[in-house]
């Protein structure tokens, strides 16, 4: 489905609640503040196909890494890492997702916390060589997310400019327990959306009262899930360029924010482009 939802940049600070439709360019060179979506990866069947299809929808290109690694892979963008791809080590795996880091300045206390707040950990803390600690976090409505705290690795270097990263929303059909959740593990608080009064929507905000996500709750939810949105040029040529490039898209759409299109990439993985509404 489509989430009618802000353009707004995670990384940027902006009034709070304030929709916006791009922003400012926006290239990190410092560690995101705790709280904040700071990285995606995604592990799928077949890295080079994955390499050609997102190459292809968001010109990126690849550093494949070696055997010892696991090959994961870091998509570039002007030569700074942006997102990254491996090969699923599950090789019976059928479901596929943009995994969301968000940034921490102690792994092992914020892990502790989402395990006191009813959450459960996948993978407990570990060092990820001299790039940084990281956890794998299950929330209580069952919403799978990474916590990241950066060594050499700070997380995406770009946001919030085409064929980058721009946001993520989690869409459960338990939105009370997972706002409570994530308000006791980050600080968050959750904020109302006034422009979107029939749809159970909420923003999170940091504790200095920035905004990096939200809450959707939808009763026809069959997972829960944190969705990611990119941001690109042109929604209706992105949806073109994923068609082509063995993807499905759905109808572009305008919404009160933007341009949006669902995109499905060739092993099923799910996410969102969006645009600026066309004038």
């Amino acid at each position: 489905m489509a989430i009618d939802v802000p353009l707004s940049d995670p990384a940027v600070t902006v009034a709070p609640g304030r929709p916006r439709a791009g922003g400012a360019m926006t290239e990190l060179t410092t560690a995101q503040p705790a709280g904040t979506p700071t990285w995606i990866d995604l592990g799928i069947p077949d890295l080079d196909r994955a390499m050609t299809f997102y190459g292809a929808l968001f010109g990126w290109e690849f550093d494949v890494g070696p055997e010892e690694t696991g090959r994961y892979t870091m998509c570039l963008l002007r030569g700074l890492p942006v997102a990254a791809m491996m090969p699923n080590p599950d090789p019976g795996a059928t479901n596929f997702w943009w995994n969301v880091y968000f940034a921490t300045d102690d792994c092992d206390a914020t892990a502790a916390r989402a395990e006191s707040a009813g959450g459960s950990l996948p993978a407990s803390p570990m060092d990820v060589m001299q790039y940084g600690r990281m956890a794998i976090v299950k929330d209580p409505s069952g919403a799978q997310f990474g916590l990241w705290q950066a060594g050499t690795h700070i997380g995406s270097r770009i946001v919030n400019e085409p064929n980058a990263l721009l946001r993520n929303d989690l869409v459960t059909a338990e939105p009370d327990i997972a706002r409570e959740f994530y308000a006791t593990v980050f600080g968050y608080s959750v904020v109302r959306n006034p422009d979107l009064p029939d749809l159970d929507f909420t923003f999170l905000q940091r504790p200095d009262g920035h905004e990096i996500g939200g809450v959707l709750g939808d009763a026809g939810a069959e997972t829960s899930r944190w969705d990611t949105l990119f941001q690109v040029d042109d929604a209706d040529a992105a949806a073109r360029l994923a068609v082509e490039a063995g993807g499905r898209a759905s109808e572009p759409t305008d919404m009160i924010y933007g341009r949006l299109v669902d995109i499905t990439d060739p092993f099923g993985t799910r996410f969102q482009v969006g645009s600026p509404k066309k004038s």
